[in-house]
């Protein structure tokens, strides 16, 4: 196997890494950058996403592609549940829409392990989709990391 790249933090985390370790996979996933989001990821990490099983960044890649050509308008944020040692354990919302404009938010939480390197190598995701109206919409950024100054799910209320 290739050597793997480093990705600070790295563990073990404290609640300041944790939550800049979390920022970090937030702010790739609002690129929506298929192969920028793989690179975070060691060569084998293993994914459980909802009923999907997916190994390798070539499949994570492939995923995204998939996911993101059906959730239009997709904006995340992550918060830290916990952390300890090289594990990670967050919540998460994010909004998107179909391609009839139906907006939904999708709730979830992730638990992570990381390498050595910094790099996530287990991904275990449960997630549920809720119908909201537009007019329920939170994350009104623009396509694109969330701003510094905009609220997190605390302070949404969410």
């Amino acid at each position: 196997m290739p050597a793997q790249s480093t990705k600070p933090p790295l563990p073990p985390f404290n609640q300041e890494t944790a939550i800049q370790k979390a920022r970090m996979a937030e702010d790739a996933w609002n690129s929506r950058d298929p192969h920028r989001v793989s690179l975070a990821y060691t060569e084998d990490s293993y994914w459980r996403n909802r009923s999907e099983f997916i190994r390798g960044r070539q499949e994570i890649v492939e995923f995204l592609q998939r996911k993101w050509a059906q959730e239009n308008g997709y904006r995340l944020i992550k918060e830290v549940w916990a952390w300890h040692g090289n594990r990670i354990a967050v919540r998460f919302q994010y909004e998107w829409h179909d391609s009839d404009g139906h907006w939904y938010r999708a709730y979830g939480n992730e638990n992570w392990e990381f390498s050595d390197e910094g790099l996530m190598r287990w991904r275990e995701a449960s997630i549920n989709d809720v119908p909201i109206a537009d007019s329920e919409r939170k994350f009104l950024w623009p396509q694109g990391p969330r701003p510094q100054d905009h609220p997190g799910l605390t302070e949404l209320g969410l």
